[in-house]
C-alpha cells in the first residue's frame, strides 16, 4: 500500500510551518552579509583617493613635499554635513572622547553621567581623565531616560555623555533640556549613528561637544578614526590642544602658546592623510548606506509590527534612524532565547565572523555589567587610580548588575538584528518570513 502523500493547502501549511529546530525546514541555508555598513559600499573611488595621497608623499596633515590637505578639507566638510561651526579629525572614536572630556576640563572629583547601554571607551574615558562614571539607566530607546538622569545628579555631577546606540537617537531634545537646567556639559556620543537626525537636525549639534568613530563598524568608515565636534570656539581650541602637542593653532597654523587656557598636554591622536582621503569619499556616500539600511529596518518593521508578543524599540525619530540594527523585545529572557535558537536555526546567522541575531546579554562591552574592569574598579597602577584619589573619596562607583533595573531587563528580554547595507529584497523577505515562522510556533500560539 502506498504512502498517503499530503497534498492539501493544510498539510503543505503544516511542513512550511515546521520550526527548523524542530526537524523542518530552515527558511535559508544561505548567510547574510556580513554587518559593516561604510564597507559594503567601498568601491574604486576609495582606492584612488587613497592611492593619490601614498602617491604625494606626504600623508602628514601638516607637512609634506606636496601637501594635499586631506584632514583639513575632510573637517570642512563633515562639519558642513553636521550643521556644526568645528570639526576636530583624530585616529578613533576612543580618542575622540578623551580629547572631547580633556577640552570640557574633565577631572578628579567629578562625576560624568552614562548610560547603562553604551561602548567601553565611554566609561574608560571617563575613569582615564581621573573622574568617576556614574550609570544612568536607559528607557524604551534604548538611551538615557532623562527621568533617571535627574534621580543621578549630584553636587559633584559636571556633565552628561549621551550615547546615541544601535543607529538611533537617544531622547536627545529632553536630555539636553536637562543639561541646560542643571547647567551641566552635555557630550554626545555619536559613533553608531552617524548622519542621524532628529526633527532635521543632526546628531552630534545638540550638545556642547559630540564625538564620532569611523572605525571598521561604522556607518561610513576608514577602517579608523574619529572627530570631535563643538559650536563653541573655546572649546574647539582646546580639543584641537589636546588632540596635537598641547596648543591650539592660529588661522596661519602657528601653535598658540600665550593663552594660559591653550597651554594643555597634548595626545598625538592627529588623523592622516590617507585615511581623510578615505572618509571624504564616504562621507559624499553615507546618504546611501543609510539610505539602504533604513529601506531595508522599515520594511521589516512594517511586516512585523503587528504581530502580538514582539516589542519594537522605540525610535525618537523614525525618518532620522540611521537603522544599521533592529532591536526586538520580548515578555521574559526565555521566550527571547527561544526565539533567539529558532530564528538561527531559520538561518538568520552570519558566518565564519560578524554579529547578527543575537540575545542583548551576549552584546559584550556594550553592556555596563560586562565591563569587567569598571564592574571591579581595576586600575593602571599600583595607588588604585582614580577611585583611590583623595579627592574621589566619597563618589558613587556602583557598577554590578543590578545597579540600572531597567536595562538588565531589556538586555535579558531582547534581540539584536545587524542589518547590512547590502541586504537585498531576498534578504530582507527570509528575515520577515523567519521571524513570522518562529512567531507562529513560538508566540502566538
Amino acid at each position: 500500500m502506498q504512502k498517503k502523500v499530503k497534498t492539501t493547502i493544510e498539510e503543505c501549511d503544516e511542513v512550511a510551518s515546521k520550526l527548523a529546530i524542530d526537524g523542518g525546514t530552515p527558511v535559508r541555508t544561505e548567510a547574510l552579509p556580513l554587518e559593516f555598513p561604510g564597507v559594503h559600499h567601498m568601491g574604486v573611488e576609495e582606492v584612488e583617493a587613497a592611492t593619490r595621497v601614498v602617491g604625494s608623499r606626504s600623508m602628514f596633515r601638516y607637512y609634506g613635499v606636496a601637501l594635499q590637505r586631506e584632514v583639513e578639507a575632510f573637517e570642512s566638510e563633515f562639519a558642513h554635513f553636521l550643521g556644526v561651526q568645528h570639526v576636530v579629525a583624530v585616529s578613533s572614536g576612543t580618542a575622540a572622547l578623551n580629547v572631547a572630556l580633556g577640552a570640557l576640563g574633565v577631572g578628579p572629583g567629578q562625576e560624568v553621567i552614562v548610560p547603562a547601554y553604551m561602548w567601553v571607551s565611554v566609561a574608560a574615558a571617563v575613569i582615564n581623565r581621573g573622574a568617576i562614571p556614574v550609570l544612568a539607566d536607559i528607557d524604551d530607546t534604548f538611551g538615557i531616560d532623562p527621568r533617571s538622569l535627574e534621580e543621578r545628579i549630584s553636587s559633584k555631577t559636571t556633565g552628561i555623555i549621551v550615547v546615541h546606540m544601535s543607529g538611533a537617537a537617544a531622547d536627545i531634545e529632553a536630555i539636553r533640556a536637562v543639561a541646560d537646567r542643571r547647567k551641566l556639559f552635555l557630550l554626545e556620543d555619536c559613533a553608531q549613528c552617524i548622519g542621524g537626525t532628529v526633527n532635521g537636525r543632526r546628531v552630534g549639534s545638540f550638545g556642547d561637544m559630540g564625538v564620532f568613530s569611523f572605525q571598521m563598524n561604522k556607518n561610513m568608515t576608514a577602517g579608523e578614526g574619529g572627530a570631535v565636534v563643538t559650536n563653541n570656539r573655546r572649546l574647539y581650541d582646546r580639543a584641537f590642544a589636546c588632540h596635537d602637542l598641547g596648543y591650539a593653532r592660529n588661522d596661519a597654523g602657528r601653535l598658540i602658546m600665550n593663552d594660559p587656557e591653550l597651554c594643555l598636554w597634548g595626545q598625538g591622536c592627529r588623523l592622516d592623510e590617507i585615511r581623510a582621503s578615505v572618509l571624504r569619499v564616504q562621507l559624499a556616500k553615507l546618504p546611501q548606506i543609510v539610505g539602504s539600511m533604513h529601506r531595508s529596518k522599515y520594511r521589516i518593521r512594517e511586516a512585523i509590527k503587528s504581530l502580538r508578543g514582539i516589542g519594537l524599540r522605540r525610535v525618537v525619530d523614525e525618518a532620522g534612524d540611521t537603522s544599521p540594527f533592529l532591536i526586538t523585545t520580548y515578555r521574559d529572557s526565555e521566550t527571547a532565547q527561544k526565539v533567539n535558537r529558532a530564528l538561527r536555526a531559520e538561518g538568520i546567522v552570519t558566518y565564519p565572523q560578524g554579529i547578527t541575531n543575537i540575545l542583548m546579554t551576549e552584546w559584550g562591552f556594550h553592556l555596563y555589567y560586562n565591563i569587567v574592569s569598571l564592574v571591579q574598579r581595576t586600575s593602571v597602577d599600583q595607588a588604585g587610580f582614580p577611585w583611590n584619589l583623595i579627592e574621589n573619596a566619597g563618589l558613587r562607583a556602583e557598577y554590578a548588575k543590578g545597579t540600572c533595573p531597567v536595562a538588565d531587563s531589556l538586555f535579558e528580554r531582547s534581540i539584536l538584528l545587524a542589518i547590512p547595507s547590502s541586504l537585498t529584497e531576498h534578504d530582507e523577505g527570509d528575515i520577515i518570513r523567519a521571524l513570522k515562522k518562529v512567531h507562529q510556533s513560538l508566540i502566538a500560539r
